[in-house]
């Protein structure tokens, strides 16, 4: 509901949700502003129990560093410029749906990046759906927001699989099909982190491995420029998404704002923007650069 307000502008008003049980599925594609969710329970016990599933729920479901806010918004601007768009993601995050919102044409692929396997298949079907493979956006990963004395061995392995390993197998499934067609863009999603040591959200594991995308992107642009292939990198610095709300209170966003000379945190369309930049030819003098998106959080 579009509500006016007091000083001549509009503010949306909450869409009220009744009966919200732990494993349900809010439509959140299709809700427009805040929602108020009703949970109703026998006691205060068992409601403090239903929250505490609800939150757990949520934690392991948005693990991925940006969910897909940055990749929808920049595959709806890649297919308004012509592009057929293939979203590839775990089978949780449903890529077929998001495929078919962008419209008729695009394809949604179940994958898990840290299978080596499962990325060359991914492509081989892209090249028999499509007939070509012109641009790849390695976006995966995920975080964890510990200190360097709790990083276990299982910890730096889950980071860096996700971020590091899966660009590199996302990358070398894609590279043949690019190498033939002696063209192609290859666009990284690192971090700010990887850059001033450290970040918002994530461990130094995580700032390891988003560095180490920014050396193998390097290396990348190195190796197969001479074949018509760009491979360049996206530094994000905070961005809103649907995961990074609840986790920052006001003050500690206002504090954070006032550190960005641009005055305001990032959003989905900003890195959707710099996505598609790298990935077209008005880019196309641009191999091995790294592009920040941080409103000037990090001018070096």
């Amino acid at each position: 509901t579009v509500v006016p307000g007091r000083e001549g502008g509009f503010y949306v008003g909450p869409t009220v949700v009744d009966g919200v049980t732990p494993d349900m599925k809010l439509p959140r594609d299709e809700i427009f502003g805040p929602v108020l969710a009703i949970l109703r329970a026998a006691d205060v016990d068992a409601h403090i129990a239903a929250v505490d599933a609800i939150l757990d729920m949520h934690r392991s479901g948005f693990a991925r560093e940006y969910d897909l806010g940055p990749v929808r918004t920049a595959g709806m601007r890649m297919a308004a410029q012509g592009a057929r768009v293939v979203i590839v993601d775990l089978a949780r995050a449903e890529p077929a749906a998001a495929a078919a919102r962008l419209g008729e044409g695009h394809l949604g692929l179940v994958a898990d990046v840290t299978d080596k396997a499962v990325c060359d298949a991914a492509a081989a079907q892209v090249l028999a759906t499509c007939g070509r493979l012109d641009i790849l956006v390695n976006n995966a990963g995920i975080t964890q927001p510990v200190k360097t004395l709790e990083i276990t061995g299982a910890d730096y392995d889950r980071i860096l699989d996700v971020s590091l390993r899966g660009t590199l197998y996302m990358s070398q499934a894609a590279l043949p099909a690019m190498r033939t067609q002696r063209s192609g863009s290859i666009v990284c999603i690192s971090s700010v982190s990887a850059q001033r040591g450290g970040g918002i959200f994530g461990g130094p594991h995580y700032s390891a491995a988003k560095a180490g995308v920014l050396g193998l992107a390097r290396a990348m642009a190195r190796e197969f420029g001479a074949e018509g292939i760009r491979v360049n990198c996206i530094t994000p610095g905070l961005i809103e998404t649907d995961i990074t709300q609840g986790k920052l209170t006001p003050e500690r966003k206002d504090a954070i704002v006032e550190t960005i000379p641009l005055a305001r945190l990032g959003c989905a369309d900003d890195v959707a923007g710099a996505c598609v930049f790298l990935a077209s030819d008005l880019s196309a003098y641009c191999t091995g650069i790294t592009l920040d998106v941080n409103g000037g959080m990090l001018i070096h």
